[in-house]
């Protein structure tokens, strides 16, 4: 039984199959392809059982494994490998089909090779997720032909390997070794240095030309018989928090991505960069109700915490209370602090509706409120209008773009920061403010 289990024709034996019948066809006009016919037949069939034997005589005579990490990145391009390993004693046909997690909906995976005796072989292919989650992978699926290719053996390894997709951890890692390496620029970040007296002391350092001359240390210019000036750095330890709206305006997807997937991943990169630079971080997810809250901590492994948080985020159809907020913030978030809101707002009324708790929060804590450029009306906004409709809709779009600009000035008009940023963008220009507010020293 478990041999007929892995037992399969091969797509050539049909093609012999039928030579053999237009033999017989033809022979019903040429009588003496007729015995021909037979004896192809009986080699045919021959050939058929020695093939049998040579693929099942062999017990385990191919190894495979899929090797998976640990954790899946969210929304990246992940590598995964596959190994595999050959007994038998000729030249083998290898067909993989690996069972992929239902949620990539690919059901076409298909990779051929050839292998030799004791050959090892390995390959490699990506996925990429956009939710996060648990993501089981059936079968990993091996058939092996012989030379002869009439039948094909399967055999099967690794069934149900399930692992997790956290939020992307390979977009953190990238932003962690730039910012290591001083190489930030790369990437459209700025690294900027306040030199000023409102930011702790950092070092001593001779006069160049373009430093403040107040901050002259006329002790240190006496000493060494030059000018020397004081250099301050941004202040330490200060907190920050993510605060993410899971409410139904985050449900919106671009790029396969949700507007909330796009909030978390951000927040993971942040959170490593604030921490990085020796900042508090913290975080806090709310909609009809205050959903998670992680005090801020200036401690790297607290990197951990903030990512088992964010793998467990969901988000429902329900409008979000920005007032449950102002009141969760006003009694848990004690000290002056950096709050980045990653919300969106379509309308501006819906913005006014906010807008009194938005006021509230931000006259002790510095607010900046992130919302989301629906770039899906670019496109429609640069098409040629040709005919009414087309008018119409790109004036509708027009409308919708420009109410999110309004709606940014709004903000700004009552001392509110922002970011209007595209989903893509996000990270980029959420650390880019970051590094302009503590170089401003507005915290």
């Amino acid at each position: 039984m478990r041999i007929l289990r892995s037992f399969y024709i091969h797509n050539r034996f049909f093609w012999y199959i039928a030579i053999l019948a237009a033999c017989f066809v033809i022979s019903y006009w040429v009588p003496s392809i007729y015995p021909i016919a037979w004896m192809l037949v009986f080699g045919l069939l021959a050939l058929f059982l020695l093939d049998c034997y040579l693929l099942f005589a062999t017990g385990d005579a191919i190894r495979a494994q899929r090797e998976l990490p640990q954790k899946l990145s969210n929304s990246d391009e992940n590598l995964l490998a596959v190994q595999l390993t050959s007994k038998y004693p000729f030249r083998t046909g290898i067909v993989v089909i690996d069972e992929l997690p239902v949620q990539f909906q690919k059901r076409d995976f298909a990779y051929e090779t050839f292998l030799n005796k004791n050959e090892n072989h390995t390959f490699d292919y990506t996925v990429r997720p956009v939710e996060r989650g648990e993501y089981v992978f059936g079968n990993l699926n091996v058939y092996a032909s012989s030379p002869l290719q009439m039948v094909k053996r399967r055999f099967v390894f690794q069934k149900d390997q399930m692992v997790p997709v956290y939020p992307s951890i390979i977009q953190m890692q990238q932003y962690d070794f730039l910012a290591i390496n001083n190489r930030l620029s790369e990437i459209g970040l700025k690294k900027i240095r306040r030199i000023g007296h409102t930011q702790e002391f950092e070092q001593i350092k001779e006069y160049i030309k373009g430093d403040d001359i107040r901050t002259i240390n006329w002790k240190a210019t006496a000493k060494k018989n030059q000018l020397m000036v004081n250099q301050y750095q941004d202040e330490k330890s200060q907190p920050i928090y993510s605060i993410i709206d899971t409410g139904r305006v985050m449900k919106m997807p671009f790029e396969g991505l949700k507007l909330l997937d796009y909030a978390i991943n951000s927040t993971l990169a942040f959170s490593n960069v604030a921490l990085k630079r020796n900042d508090k971080t913290g975080m806090l997810t709310f909609s009809k109700n205050i959903e998670t809250f992680v005090p801020a901590v200036q401690k790297i492994s607290h990197l951990n915490t903030i990512l088992e948080k964010l793998y467990n985020i969901t988000t429902d159809f329900t409008d979000s209370d920005f007032g449950l907020l102002y009141a969760h913030i006003k009694r848990k978030v004690n000290q002056r602090s950096l709050l980045l809101l990653y919300t969106n707002f379509e309308h501006i009324s819906a913005l006014k509706r906010q807008l009194p708790f938005l006021l509230a929060i931000a006259k002790k804590h510095v607010l900046v409120v992130v919302f989301f450029e629906n770039t899906e009306l670019e496109t429609l906004i640069s098409t040629d209008a040709e005919d009414l409709q087309t008018i119409y809709h790109k004036t509708i779009a027009e409308k919708f773009s420009l109410e999110k600009r309004l709606m940014q000035k709004a903000l700004q008009q009552y001392g509110i920061q922002t970011i209007l940023t595209k989903p893509e963008s996000l990270t980029i220009n959420t650390i880019n403010k970051y590094l302009e507010i503590k170089a401003r020293g507005l915290l």
